[in-house]
């Protein structure tokens, strides 16, 4: 209302490029700094950019006709970073060697300044990424770290996760460990912070996930009901829940406050009705995800679905079948969570459009379907092991064990080839900017590949 607005009082914008949006910062009535975010999931060029000016300020008691100017640079900017650069081009700009044996992760931090690499050698190290040097050697581990994680945006602490059945986290700029997480009774296999830096979360062979206080390194829980290794887990941007995926052909979504399950998406257990006995994955879940809004989940299977969850009443809406039958091994969301693209060891990756997920649908069979085909990318010669949009949402890059990583226009035009890795690219992502990318070998080594342009530039 007008008065709540007379009461608190703007004190700036902050832009958030992926995925488009405006962060409002101002004083609360009791003094105290707060944000509020308005999504603007659907920018385009055709976005007629005065007429949506005038709507957010007749919305938002925050805004004021002095702000429109300001609204409008920023919301033209905004465009202008979401504008497909289909000419963009990617040169080989450093190969980071120092492991011993095989990558198990690669990450960039969020300025793209530092890449952070795990190792079967039992190792996860931190490089400089202008320089290619290595900067830190994180050791401690007695068997090969198989999951590691990056608190960003904060970027000051890395986990790390071991087959040792030890958690460790490690002071980003020094490499001191600062707690050392005992409580898994087998190898510890995927591992994450909540987007606030204040819990970690381990899932494990042995069954459990448990969740721990990043700032004092205590258990905070662990949660039971898995009955197989848990492949995967994932915060919602509240930090409010967490998903899992795991070998028993289930996900399960969890509130974090209290440990308890939510739902278990699955077509077992006698608390479904019969018709949806049939919802459920009858292959191991080899990744479980989050959309941008944490309405929908996605979960692939080694059955050869995908399948799209409404997280509310934990049910299938549709179930994707586009790899002939071959295990799905990677899935994930485009940054505004319109498109879904999936990876396969059909040596194909699909991508999707999603229709907007309304108000909870109706129970009837008619259901209308929520993706469509958008196109098939077609060129890898062996398994496609992970797939990732830019932070645009524009493009995809597919990484393979053929030893190469594709980027792909969205009519599954392939734009560029990254070849020259002895062994599988196991792992492949963007920086945030997306004007890097980050290719993680079984060779032992990390490529970093830059903007062709942004490449001269630093020349």
């Amino acid at each position: 209302t007008p008065s709540a607005a007379w009461q608190m009082k703007l004190k700036r914008f902050l832009l958030r490029y992926f995925p488009p949006g405006i962060i409002l910062e101002y004083h609360a009535r009791n003094g105290d700094l707060e944000t509020k975010s308005i999504d603007l999931l659907d920018l385009a060029p055709t976005t007629e950019v005065d007429g949506l000016v005038k709507r957010l300020v007749r919305e938002e008691p925050l805004l004021s006709d002095s702000t429109k100017d300001t609204l409008q640079k920023m919301i033209t900017k905004l465009i202008e970073k979401g504008t497909d650069q289909s000419s963009q081009r990617f040169t080989l700009y450093k190969i980071l060697r120092g492991h011993q044996l095989p990558l198990t992760s690669c990450i960039f931090n969020k300025s793209g300044s530092k890449v952070i690499t795990g190792s079967f050698d039992r190792s996860c190290r931190v490089w400089d990424t202008l320089s290619g040097e290595e900067l830190l050697a994180l050791n401690g581990h007695c068997d090969l770290i198989y999951a590691t994680a990056l608190n960003n945006p904060f970027g000051d602490k890395i986990a790390t996760g071991s087959f040792d059945r030890i958690a460790r986290v490690w002071d980003a700029s020094t490499g001191n460990c600062i707690h050392t997480l005992t409580g898994h009774a087998k190898e510890i296999t995927c591992i994450g912070f909540n987007h606030f830096s204040t819990i970690l979360a381990t899932g494990s062979a042995d069954h459990t996930v448990k969740l721990w206080d990043v700032e004092v390194g205590l258990q905070i829980r662990s949660m039971e009901g898995h009955s197989g290794e848990i492949s995967s887990l994932c915060f919602s941007s509240d930090g409010e829940k967490l998903l899992t995926g795991c070998f028993d052909s289930t996900a399960k979504l969890w509130e974090v406050a209290k440990g308890r399950c939510l739902s278990t998406l699955s077509g077992h257990g006698s608390e479904l009705k019969s018709k949806q006995l049939q919802e459920g994955h009858r292959g191991y879940i080899s990744v479980a995800r989050f959309d941008f809004t944490d309405r929908l989940c996605v979960t692939a299977s080694l059955d050869g679905t995908c399948k799209l969850w409404r997280c509310a009443k934990g049910r299938c809406i549709e179930t994707l079948r586009n790899h002939n039958q071959q295990p799905v091994l990677d899935v994930c969301f485009n940054p505004t969570g319109s498109r879904l693209a999936s990876a396969s060891s059909d040596c194909t990756c699909v991508v999707y459009a999603l229709a907007a997920a309304g108000p909870e649908e109706s129970h009837s069979v008619q259901r209308q379907a929520m993706s469509t085909v958008l196109c098939r990318c077609v060129g890898h010669e062996k398994e496609v092991s992970r797939v990732q949009f830019s932070p645009n949402g524009q493009k995809i890059l597919t990484a393979s064990a053929d030893k190469t990583c594709r980027l792909w226009g969205m009519t599954g035009t392939c734009l560029q080839v990254f070849a020259g890795h002895s062994d599988e690219i196991l792992q492949c992502t963007f920086n945030y900017d997306g004007d890097c990318i980050l290719l993680g070998s079984k060779d032992n080594t990390c490529s970093i590949w830059k903007d062709v342009n942004l490449a001269l530039e630093e020349q």
